[in-house]
């Protein structure tokens, strides 16, 4: 087990389950679970404030959004379908400090989203169809973590950690990696919400010798064949604002920009804003059955 790379804690409050910690510094709210906003609400900013914290990240269904608006909270970002592809989630923050509303590279965020609106080109077809690019197996969770710790020098969640891996895999992530020499050149992960069915399409990391190669576009397009077949409807993922890559990569596999999160995820090295970006994977008149189980 690595225990280099700090970590917030997750747990369950108010029948919902949230992260928190001085890492991000902010509580996110993951799941409303049996959480009523009357209670989540008041109890969430208790929380923040008696530990400090200067954001409060919340992923809530629709209909619960209103209540938020009316507690100060602002709408960043808005995922449609991603209730069974039926009712979108909201994306919402409310800061506790001034200076975490103020992102100090928005101008490089919005030069980003410039270059991605340019390059913009949602029929392209995934490169390197010879790539050998599997789903990983238990067997494979030490060179995941290894490799996550190679690539990442912070993360919101304990990805460069064996067990932590291993545990998400049997329980509701499915991993995959681009093989070459028999090692594994890239990662990537499917964060599944099987109630919800939806996805969220995250972990991407590359070694440094395999860059420029696609390997990230052509996981991503593995991953929504995948998801397709276990009957997921959306696919989002929430990528960071300064990375034109990552950013070009789902818009060129045409996802939709969501909106920005401010200030929101601790991630190699520093606090970042993140832009979410969708896509149906299926909607209700394909939808498949579930072929492969989780």
């Amino acid at each position: 087990m690595n225990n280099q790379m700090p970590v917030d804690k997750t747990q369950e409050f108010e029948g919902a389950s949230i992260q928190h910690g001085p890492l991000n510094d902010r509580i996110y709210l993951m799941n409303m679970g049996r959480a009523e906003p009357e209670r989540i609400i008041p109890g969430l900013e208790g929380m923040a404030r008696e530990r400090g914290y200067s954001k409060i990240f919340a992923k809530v269904p629709e209909s619960s959004g209103g209540a938020f608006l009316d507690a100060g909270y602002v709408r960043e970002a808005v995922v449609p379908g991603f209730c069974r592809g039926r009712s979108a989630a909201w994306f919402l923050g409310k800061y506790l400090s001034k200076k975490r509303m103020v992102d100090a590279r928005a101008r490089q965020c919005t030069k980003v989203m410039r270059l991605v609106k340019k390059a913009r080109s949602p029929k392209a077809q995934t490169r390197n169809h010879r790539l050998n690019i599997r789903r990983c197996t238990p067997e494979d969770a030490g060179e995941i973590s290894r490799i996550y710790g190679k690539v990442f020098s912070s993360y919101p969640f304990p990805i460069n950690d064996r067990d932590y891996i291993l545990r998400t895999m049997r329980t509701h992530v499915v991993y995959f990696g681009v093989v070459k020499n028999g090692r594994f050149a890239a990662l990537s992960s499917s964060d599944v919400e099987k109630g919800l069915k939806n996805v969220e399409m995250t972990d991407f990391a590359t070694l440094p010798q395999w860059r420029g190669q696609g390997l990230a576009r052509s996981l991503l397009g593995r991953m929504e064949k995948e998801m397709q077949s276990r009957g997921v409807r959306t696919a989002y993922t929430i990528a960071r604002a300064v990375s034109p890559g990552m950013n070009m990569v789902f818009s060129r596999r045409g996802y939709k920009y969501g909106g920005m999160l401010v200030n929101n995820t601790h991630i190699s090295g520093r606090i970042e804003s993140m832009n979410v970006w969708h896509k149906p994977l299926l909607n209700r008149k394909n939808a498949r059955p579930r072929i492969i189980g989780f």
